[in-house]
């Protein structure tokens, strides 16, 4: 009697996950929790995957802040959903500030994405992919930085009322997040290797009123300060306005605050900051400098610009360009002004041309890049605790406390001079310097 073959039945497979990520670091962070909730439900969860596969489920977690940004989130829409429409990824789900600003224009005009979620929709989404959202999973993330770095939110939205900036539109009012649970995360991270958390909310300075009744920073810098194995504490966003100079004493007493402050003032001139709405004016702006640095002498001051707003003449500029020069700030981005929907600057006039944001940009990019050659001059000859970032082509890639990834200076070190390992810190003699490189060895 012959015995029947019977087939066996094919596993199945759960369809991968591919979660990308456009925008700031707030979107990385949100990017990273989600994936972490992917995982804590058994699912294949990859980032940002080039090799996309027919059952994909593409979530694209998007930036909806500027023009520019605005329209590279339309294109990667546009780029999946034709992918879709070709068999070739299963579903595609978009979230972030985009979909939270544009819900119902996107799903006119991008009909063939199959949910649009905004920044606070968490739950739905998991619930869309098949997923439980866990509370267990408090702090628990996937992170898409180098292990040994992480991006560390402090609270979501905003209250301030700047005129130019729709952030409260898609991320609602200040909301901070309860100090015993951001000293879990931390424990956690340190736990998984991660040396440096970089804090980030879109005001630092205004954590805890919500839920304290005071500025509660300095407080918190202190509990995360305790954990073992945070080496490197770094402040990212802070307002000027108000400003908790409390927070100084904190840098100055504990050894793993970086020396390193990230506080956008946007312009200088008083036309400019009273249009603006920044509840500060020129001098009280100045004074705030002088006063950080005369308290941590030590302190590199990064700021970012606006170039271009609204009734912005070429005497604000000059005084804008003036200002710069003579402020010397170690660190600074700039940025052309964009005319925002539902803003309080979209009553006013765009009426500084394109062309012209671009140039006075420019104008003060040149300006920045002489103050930072001379600036790196002063770092020659002497020697710095630096994180290795990564291995890029003969040298090691590094950072001093001084500097922010991806936006700020880096340290190269031959890679021929000595193994090292990435993630790990090591002492560098900085032997020559460029405009916003530094070179350097291991000291032996």
């Amino acid at each position: 009697m012959k015995t029947k073959q019977v087939k066996p039945t094919p596993i199945q497979r759960s369809p991968r996950v591919n979660v990308v990520t456009l925008g700031c670091s707030k979107n990385i962070h949100d990017s990273e929790v989600l994936m972490g909730q992917l995982r804590g439900n058994s699912m294949q969860v990859v980032h940002e995957a080039e090799n996309v596969q027919a059952d994909d489920i593409v979530v694209i977690n998007t930036c909806g802040f500027i023009d520019n940004a605005k329209q590279e989130s339309i294109d990667t829409i546009l780029q999946y959903s034709a992918l879709k429409d070709e068999g070739k990824v299963g579903k595609v789900i978009v979230t972030g500030c985009l979909s939270e600003r544009y819900k119902p224009e996107l799903q006119t005009e991008i009909p063939n994405v199959d949910a649009y979620f905004g920044t606070n929709d968490l739950q739905d989404l998991l619930s869309t992919i098949g997923a439980d959202y866990k509370y267990e999973l408090l702090g628990e993330r996937m992170l898409t930085t180098p292990s040994h770095f992480a991006y560390f939110k402090i609270a979501e939205g905003c209250n301030r009322p700047c005129s130019f900036c729709a952030i409260p539109l898609m991320r609602g009012k200040h909301v901070s997040k309860p100090m015993e649970d951001l000293v879990k995360e931390a424990q956690h991270l340190a736990k998984n290797g991660t040396k440096e958390i970089i804090l980030i909310a879109q005001d630092l300075t205004y954590y805890g009123l919500d839920l304290y009744g005071k500025r509660n920073l300095s407080d918190l810098l202190r509990r995360l300060s305790d954990v073992e194995g945070i080496e490197w504490i770094r402040l990212q966003y802070a307002y000027p306005a108000g400003f908790p100079l409390d927070i100084l004493d904190v840098m100055n007493e504990r050894s793993n605050i970086c020396n390193y402050l990230d506080m956008p003032l946007q312009h200088i001139s008083d036309n400019m900051l009273k249009s603006m709405r920044r509840g500060i004016n020129k001098q009280k702006t100045m004074d705030l400098v002088d006063t950080i640095r005369a308290r941590v002498p030590e302190i590199a001051l990064r700021t970012t610009l606006i170039c271009g707003y609204p009734g912005e003449t070429e005497r604000d500029f000059d005084e804008l360009q003036q200002w710069v020069a003579d402020t010397r700030f170690d660190r600074l981005g700039c940025f052309t002004y964009s005319h925002e929907e539902k803003t309080h600057a979209h009553s006013l006039v765009d009426d500084v041309p394109e062309e012209e944001k671009a140039s006075r940009v420019e104008r003060l990019m040149e300006i920045q890049q002489h103050i930072s050659y001379d600036i790196n001059q002063t770092r020659v000859g002497n020697t710095y605790k630096v994180l290795v970032d990564k291995m890029e082509g003969a040298y090691f890639i590094g950072r001093t406390e001084y500097d922010s990834p991806e936006v700020d200076n880096e340290v190269l070190i031959p890679a021929s001079d000595k193994y090292l390992t990435t993630g790990r810190f090591a002492q560098v003699y900085i032997e020559r310097a460029e405009d916003f490189d530094l070179y350097g060895k291991i000291v032996k």
